[in-house]
Formats: C-alpha cells, structure tokens, sequence
C-alpha cells in the first residue's frame, strides 16, 4: 500500500506522486520480523524477498548478488567498504530498479520514463533489455563516454538533454511516451535500497557511523528504512546517519560558491525528499559533509590503491569521510559504513 507523506490518501496501485502533489510512501501493513522472514535457502537477493514488496511471480530474472563487505583500519577507525559497484550494472542502483521492475511487472507496464545521471539509465536498462520493456531514457549531455557507450550497448532508447540535471528531470517529467519511474520520488526504489542494510547487519553487525552519497537521496533513506526496521525487530540501535554532498550542489546545508565537476551522480540541488533527509538526520544525530573536486580526486587515488576502482561520486563518500577524521569527529574503534556505489569501469 502507498500513503501520501501530505494528505494521507492511501493508494493500491503503482504511482510516483499523490494526486495532491505529494510524495508517496510504501507502507507494509503488517510489520515484519527480520529473523523469521529470512529465506536462508539462497545467498543472494531471494535471501530477503519476504520482507520486500515482491510477489515471487514477478521477480525479474535478472537476481541481485550479496555485495561483499571490506574492512580497513583507518586512523583509529574501523570502516567496512559495501562494495555495490559490483552489482550487474556497476552500481548500487540495480537494488532500487529490481523492486521497480517487480511493480511494473505486476501491474502490466510495459514503457517506462526515467531521468538519470547516467546509473540509473543504465541500470533500467539492463533490465528493460532483459524483462523486454521499453524505457525511455533521458539523460545530461554531460554524461561520461562511458556510460554513453554501455547505454548503446544495451540498445536504450537515449534522449540527451542539453543543461543542468534539473533540467532534465523537467524534460524527462513532461514527457508522455511511458509510465514515470524516477528514482527521485519513486517509493518501491527506497525499498531496494533499503537490503543494504539487512546484508551489512548479517555480515557485520551493527554500526555506528553510516556515510552515503546524496543526490536525490534514494540510498541514503534506503539505508535509514532497513536500519530502522533492523531497529524494530530489536537487532540493533540506529548508528548516525552522514549525508555527504557535492559542493555547490548542497540541498541539507549552506551551498558553496565553489563547483564541483566531478561528482555529477549527486549534482541535485533540489530533491524532493530534503524534508525527509533532514528529518533523518536530526533523528539520528547526524551530519552534513560537502566535497569538492581536490577532496574528491585525492579520496579517489585513494581508493583505487586500496583495489576499489569507483567513479568519482563514490569517491566523495570516502572524501567526506576524511574531512571529518581530520576533525576529529570519530571516537576511536568506531565503526564506520562506507557504500561504494559505482563502477569507475564506466569511465573507461
């Protein structure tokens, strides 16, 4: 069921906004306990298909694998690196699209409108070239080669917007040749997002400090939902949320004058879920960061000599990360989530 966060008019069918304007919410009925939901027959997405909006029939066929986990001292800190930019399509976008695609499936879409700075095209993508759906798929002229490249290797249907990425997501909007999935208000996408989660509480435990990249803030408040379901079946406290953004691009604090370039996947100054954002990082006593690109480039170096090759949106969570060690933010021994997002292989 979908509930509007405005008017509360409650919905049973797929949509990405309220008919008052409002953003939508997947609300579960009847609240699920983590343990004995568990599908233990499979180390892979299925591991966790009970507690998802997912009727089995419409699973996509395309199955998500459990990222794995790296863990490195750093600094007095231990930081454990999700590695989502080994999903399908090389980032952690794949995990809101498989439950998307689900929905789609299960109401009879078969044409789809998305605006993407590049990963989430690509991931609808792969999986419209394997569900055999149609999507439309638009996307900032100044998206890497790269991307440009595995979106033709796929066969998308690509329409290239000239300008910043809000005026694409106005382009993409106002267009009428599919059903509207963006990942921006899209509340099923929030429910992918949400498994990374569950897989770092069976594979770690829980944490103290969570960094994520925000943009438009899809796994960031993924991340919050799975810790705070984990937190009602009595697993675990909810650890300090870090939203970590682009300079000149920032949405939860002061905006810089400075720009950078490099970060183009969380270059969203206005998201339309800023409110929730804020909400959580007041809940959990959290923290906003801002990046620039010498911040960014040295996190990046960095993380390519540790064998992480991420692009550089991926980068500035580690950047943000840095920035606060340097002021002394973290106490020692703290656990510290790091998501690395992308695939620096779409670069190339």
């Amino acid at each position: 069921m979908l509930r509007c966060k405005s008017c509360g008019k409650e919905y049973m069918s797929f949509r990405v906004l309220c008919e008052c304007g409002g953003l939508v919410d997947y609300i579960e009925e009847r609240p699920k306990l983590f343990d004995s939901c568990l599908d233990k027959r499979f180390l892979d997405v299925r591991r966790y298909l009970p507690l998802l909006p997912i009727k089995e029939s419409f699973r996509p066929s395309v199955t998500l694998p459990i990222t794995p986990v790296v863990e490195r001292d750093i600094a007095d800190t231990k930081v454990f690196f999700k590695l989502d930019y080994l999903m399908p399509s090389g980032s952690f976008k794949d995990r809101g699209t498989y439950v998307t695609v689900a929905k789609l499936k299960e109401e009879g879409i078969r044409e789809v409108t998305l605006d993407s700075s590049g990963n989430s095209a690509l991931s609808l993508a792969l999986f419209a070239k394997s569900e055999g759906l149609k999507a439309h798929l638009f996307i900032p002229g100044y998206t890497s080669k790269g991307k440009k490249r595995l979106l033709r290797l796929l066969d998308a249907e690509v329409h290239e917007i000239e300008g910043s990425r809000m005026d694409v997501h106005k382009k993409a909007k106002s267009f009428e040749g599919g059903f509207y999935v963006s990942h921006w208000f899209n509340p099923y996408f929030l429910e992918g997002t949400k498994v990374v989660s569950y897989e770092v509480y069976e594979q770690i435990g829980a944490v103290d400090y969570v960094l994520s990249p925000v943009g438009s803030g899809s796994l960031f408040i993924g991340l919050y939902k799975g810790f705070k379901e984990l937190k009602s079946s009595g697993k675990l406290e909810l650890p300090v949320m870090i939203a970590v953004q682009a300079k000149g691009f920032e949405s939860l604090t002061e905006r810089s004058q400075e720009k950078t370039t490099l970060a183009e996947g969380i270059a969203i100054p206005e998201p339309p879920r800023k409110g929730e954002m804020k909400d959580i990082i007041n809940e959990t006593n959290g923290r906003v960061v801002s990046v620039g690109d010498d911040e960014i480039s040295q996190a990046l170096s960095e993380l390519i000599s540790f064998g992480f090759l991420v692009e550089p949106t991926s980068a500035a969570t580690y950047a943000g990360f840095k920035v606060l060690l340097s002021e002394g933010y973290f106490e020692k021994k703290a656990k510290i989530l790091i998501p690395l997002t992308g695939s620096g292989l779409k670069n190339v």
